[in-house]
């Protein structure tokens, strides 16, 4: 991204109260020129979402629904993010410089946490994707690679030990195949989501990715869990190990939320370390029931926070808003 688009995408925080964190997403992306009429993407990170939305309102009242400036305030914003929703309060169709925005405002805590552990599994899938980082006090970046190796043990797991002609599969089907993971069980894919969002990200950003996810696979090569073979310049071929040992690895390697859901229907053992300590491990009888598992209680945590977020989102966007937003997505669901 050249200088001067990131200094007109940072002219947006200029009218808003300091965050601990922002980062852009989405076509924003790219360096050529936007469309005015398409919304440019934003996650927020704050200390205190109560505090923070109360000085928003004073600088910026009309980017909120009216009913909840009247009737709440700063208070029921945060409240229905928190206790309806999954944490984030979004702000869509604001207006500045001529561009249309939407801002998503979340607790500092609420990101780590699921980036950590997925607990929601909401702007943890987002991250996992690329962005453009414009504020980051809190060392995000540095704390989401453990999100980013994590979406590669899902990842590879769920892809079979050889995808394509040529007994492989590629950094595309690996990138896809991650790409969909924070999609799975999301009810707005069913009728209001573009249905190739998923390879649109990842052959629009395919470089992006390649950046991205570069010191993972290189790390998962160290450890032997995966081999990359001489193909194109783009799309280097992958031969993962479908071993049990190597199956055993990467469930591991998954954040503690899911682990421990897949402890409750697969069993778990006690293996004692060397200091003294116990740890609990994901019995794993075999690769394809360790995967089929984890899809399904990936499904689940989309699941849920996908009717939570729906509902908050309806809530806080007001009716007119929130019709326009909807109307919107389901346009790109029809064309696709």
């Amino acid at each position: 991204m050249d200088s001067e688009t990131k200094t007109e995408l940072e002219d947006l925080l200029g009218v808003l109260p300091p965050v601990e964190f922002c980062c852009v997403y989405g076509s924003a992306l790219h360096g050529r020129k936007r469309d005015k009429s398409s919304m440019v993407d934003y996650i927020l990170g704050v200390s205190d979402p109560l505090k923070w939305h109360s000085e928003n309102l004073q600088r910026n009242r009309d980017h909120y629904a009216s009913w909840m400036v009247h009737l709440g305030g700063s208070k029921l914003i945060t409240e229905v993010a928190e206790k309806i929703g999954v944490g984030v309060h979004f702000n869509p169709f604001v207006t500045f410089n001529d561009q249309l925005y939407k801002y998503g405002v979340v607790r500092m805590h609420d990101l780590i946490d699921d980036i950590m552990n997925w607990e929601r599994f909401y702007l943890s899938g987002r991250l996992q994707k690329p962005v453009n980082i414009l504020v980051d006090q809190m060392e995000v970046e540095k704390v989401n690679s453990v999100n980013l190796s994590s979406a590669i043990s899902a990842a590879l797991l769920l892809l079979p030990p050889k995808f394509s002609e040529f007994g492989m599969f590629t950094q595309e089907e690996l990138y896809a195949k991650l790409c969909s993971l924070s999609y799975m069980g999301d009810l707005r894919m069913l009728f209001a989501e573009d249905k190739n969002k998923v390879m649109k990200i990842v052959q629009g950003q395919f470089d992006l990715f390649q950046r991205m996810y570069k010191p993972v696979l290189e790390g998962y090569a160290a450890k032997e869990l995966l081999r990359f073979s001489a193909s194109s310049a783009h799309h280097a071929n992958i031969t993962q190990d479908c071993g049990l040992s190597a199956a055993r690895s990467l469930v591991s390697s998954l954040p503690s939320t899911v682990r421990s859901r897949m402890r409750m229907k697969l069993g778990e053992r006690k293996i004692l370390t060397e200091s003294g300590g116990v740890v609990h491990e994901v019995v794993v009888g075999s690769r394809a029931e360790a995967a089929e598992c984890m899809r399904k209680v990936l499904r689940r945590i989309v699941m849920v926070s996908s009717v939570r977020q729906a509902v908050s989102g309806l809530l806080t966007a007001g009716g007119a808003t929130a019709v326009r937003y909807v109307a919107k997505k389901m346009r790109k669901a029809w064309n696709s």
